[in-house]
């Protein structure tokens, strides 16, 4: 705080000084740095003559786009706070969607930062999808006059983790522009590394920023916030768990969990399409064997990731670590800790196929029982692992239905796989061990690539099979709700009729009442054929192609790796059939849907 005796300022000027300063930001007093600089520069002195004008700091037009490319949320969540610390630096922002973005306008763009995920195998996200191809494309102009950086998200469990922003930072750098700050790449727990990234990035424009104008207003396209919580994913919410159901019937080989939970007192917001983020606990068998092989004390102190906080060893490694899933990264940081494990051979030059095979359906256990990592201590071994994961799961339940609850549908994982039983870490978590009254901790993950049009007259199409028709029960009970008189059409699938048809009760009813306006099914184990979603969809084509005229908005929900692809692959077809569309005529008619939010996917 400033004194009077030891400064060049007046009794009242102290005063001022001492009731503004604490208030400012870092962009702030950035900005008020540069600006007197700039007064500095124009020979003007520290107090103007009596009736002079104060000269003004030069206007230098800072501009900076932020473009996100996202699937989950996580991408635009970070981008949205880039921008808001760039406009207190003075920048004139525009924040966009990448399949918001016209890349015709990227030859004029000074300043360009990109925050984009990688989705399955090295994938860009959907929305990221066609400027990634314009950007790799011969079409793609030369950009010596722009600035840039990345930071990219992924998951280390995946060997092509965070290739898209990869491929973006060396495409860029191709393309003549200047890296502004070295990309970062974020693992799923991505708060800290994020925010590193984000404090390089605005103390490289900072550099530039002296005498920059008055903050301005961040230009949005298609970007809406919500309220925020104090609850989030690195300070989860400890929720109460209201209910717990099995929701297969008797006979089934499947489990499916339909958990109640509530969020009374959180002030946790979301929208039908969103995701609610749950961290599980890993199952109590492998942990204990886990401690078994390696020789340790379970009572043993440890500290927890990213911490100074000590546990015992067990609940450090039952609820804070992950242990179930193994990746390049952690082999080789323990053939590091154990070089005498023969790890080494496995991350040779010529064995990437072997590594492949290794790592996929095989845990910590197997790793310490084939390599023999016996002789290491706890405290040196949990260094090595990354924080235990939040799983994300849509959201099945309207919050104008159910009030302060949150509803989810999670099908149990197990299966066997090199001599033992595996299971899904949360999955089984949440069918075995979490009972009504418990509590789980969570945080709301925004999805705002998939959400119900603005008009409740829009027609829509869900296809959903299994635990995918989750967020189609989210939207029925919202437009439910909302009196909405659009259309609606459900595709849902699952193996029997009479053991898995997941809500069948809520399906007829909405069916009876007009909610839902049509709805075809397929039990692929009910018959000598198995038929499953797209194959009800290449039957009704005539009259689903007529609802895509309509303006009707197609939702898919579900897995990627198979059911996705098989799906597009149907709505291809349909367009060619119903349309006489060609080959590139129907992608490019399908690619228009996707930019324009009517074709809008939540796969995992």
């Amino acid at each position: 705080m400033l004194q009077v005796t030891n400064s060049p300022f007046q009794q009242d000027q102290v005063e001022l000084l001492n009731r503004l300063l604490p208030t400012l930001t870092d962009g702030q007093r950035n900005w008020l740095s540069g600006y007197l600089a700039a007064l500095q520069s124009t020979g003007a002195g520290a107090v103007a003559p009596q009736g002079a004008s104060v000269p003004q700091a030069p206007s230098i037009p800072l501009e900076a786009t932020v473009l996100f490319g996202s699937q989950t949320g996580n991408s635009q969540k970070l981008a949205k706070k880039l921008s808001g610390k760039l406009q207190e630096q003075g920048f004139q922002v525009t924040l966009s969607s990448m399949i918001d973005f016209k890349p015709n306008g990227l030859k004029k763009i000074k300043n360009l930062f990109v925050l984009v995920s990688t989705h399955g195998e090295g994938d860009p996200p959907d929305n990221a999808i066609s400027f990634y191809e314009f950007l790799h494309g011969k079409r793609a102009p030369q950009l010596e006059e722009m600035s840039f950086s990345v930071l990219a998200l992924g998951d280390t469990s995946y060997e092509f983790f965070c290739k898209t922003g990869r491929d973006f930072d060396q495409r860029l750098e191709e393309l003549g522009a200047k890296r502004l700050a070295p990309r970062v790449d974020c693992d799923v727990d991505f708060d800290e590394s994020a925010e590193q990234w984000i404090s390089s990035v605005l103390e490289a424009v900072s550099r530039s920023s002296a005498g920059a104008q008055a903050p301005l207003a961040v230009t949005s396209q298609s970007v809406s916030g919500t309220q925020a919580s104090e609850y989030s994913r690195s300070n989860p919410f400890q929720a109460d768990v209201l209910d717990n159901l099995n929701l297969n019937g008797r006979g089934s080989d499947r489990e499916t969990r339909h958990l109640e939970i509530s969020l009374e007192n959180s002030n946790l917001q979301y929208e039908p399409g969103d995701s609610l983020g749950v961290y599980p606990r890993n199952h109590p068998r492998l942990v204990d064997e886990l401690i078994e092989a390696l020789g340790w004390n379970e009572d043993e102190l440890v500290p927890l990731p990213k911490s100074a906080e000590e546990r015992s060893l067990k609940e450090a490694l039952t609820g804070y670590y992950e242990i179930t899933v193994l990746s390049k990264p952690l082999i080789e940081h323990m053939a590091e800790l154990v070089p005498t494990s023969g790890l080494n051979h496995l991350l040779a030059p010529g064995q990437e196929q072997a590594l492949r095979e290794y790592v996929k359906g095989r845990d910590l256990l197997d790793l310490v029982q084939d390599y023999d990592l016996n002789g290491v201590t706890a405290k040196s071994f949990v260094s090595l692992l990354r924080k235990i994961p939040a799983r994300l799961y849509s959201i099945s339940s309207s919050p104008k239905a159910y009030p302060d609850e949150v509803h989810l549908t999670i099908r149990k994982v197990h299966y066997e796989s090199h001599g033992r039983v595996r299971y899904g870490v949360c999955s089984s978590y949440v069918s075995e061990r979490l009972e009504p009254g418990q509590t789980l901790p969570v945080f709301v993950q925004e999805n705002p690539n998939f959400k119900l049009p603005a008009n409740p007259d829009t027609p829509i199409i869900m296809i959903g099979p299994g635990t995918g028709v989750a967020p189609f029960r989210a939207f029925l009970g919202e437009r439910e709700e909302l009196g909405a008189e659009g259309k609606s059409w459900l595709f849902y699938g699952d193996q029997h009729f009479s053991s898995d048809f997941l809500y069948q009760i809520e399906w007829q009813r909405w069916l009876k009442d007009g909610v839902l306006t049509r709805m075809d099914v397929a039990f692929s184990r009910d018959t000598d054929r198995k038929v499953y979603v797209q194959h009800r969809m290449l039957e009704r084509s005539k009259e689903l192609y007529q609802w895509l005229q309509d303006g009707a908005v197609v939702y898919v929900c579900g897995d990627e790796k198979k059911m996705a692809h098989d799906v597009q692959a149907a709505l291809i077809a349909i367009l060619k059939q119903e349309g006489g569309l060609g080959d590139e005529e129907a992608t490019a008619y399908l690619t228009q849907m996707q930019q324009d939010k009517r074709y809008q996917r939540d796969v995992y």
